[in-house]
């Protein structure tokens, strides 16, 4: 399901995310940031999308979800070539951090996430897509 900002979008981002509270909150907060939102309710449907050829700007995965975890779906969306892609774990776990990252995630914001942690990683991926376009 894709959700889209009013006005003009540059910023794809897919969340990644079983939990319909968590959802809404966190596509809430990515709409109020000028992103389109495209929702998975797993991992495998996430990496699916990438097997499909749609391209995203930011991942956003939970860490224990049904079929795959968050760092199990980095690893194989990474392995399909997607380097690019600015991945960041989310997760209320203690211990999340040190899967994600050597999952190779680029970022890991702990649960529950503000617009106040997300507003700056979001600036950073504008910035970066701003200075592969020069």
């Amino acid at each position: 399901m894709e959700l889209k900002a009013n006005g003009s979008t540059t910023i794809k981002a897919q969340l990644v995310e079983d939990i319909k509270v968590c959802r809404f909150v966190l596509s809430t907060i990515l709409l109020r940031l000028h992103c389109e939102v495209t929702l998975a309710m797993n991992e495998k449907e996430a990496a699916d999308l990438f097997l499909e050829g749609k391209k995203f700007d930011i991942v956003l995965l939970d860490k224990n979800m049904p079929i795959m975890t968050g760092p199990e779906a980095i690893v194989k969306i990474r392995a399909m070539g997607e380097t690019d892609v600015k991945m960041v774990g989310v997760s209320a776990d203690d211990h999340a951090m040190e899967a994600f990252m050597s999952a190779g995630a680029d970022l890991f914001v702990p649960k529950p996430m503000r617009m106040e942690a997300l507003g700056p990683i979001i600036q950073e991926v504008i910035n970066k897509k701003k200075n592969d376009m020069v």
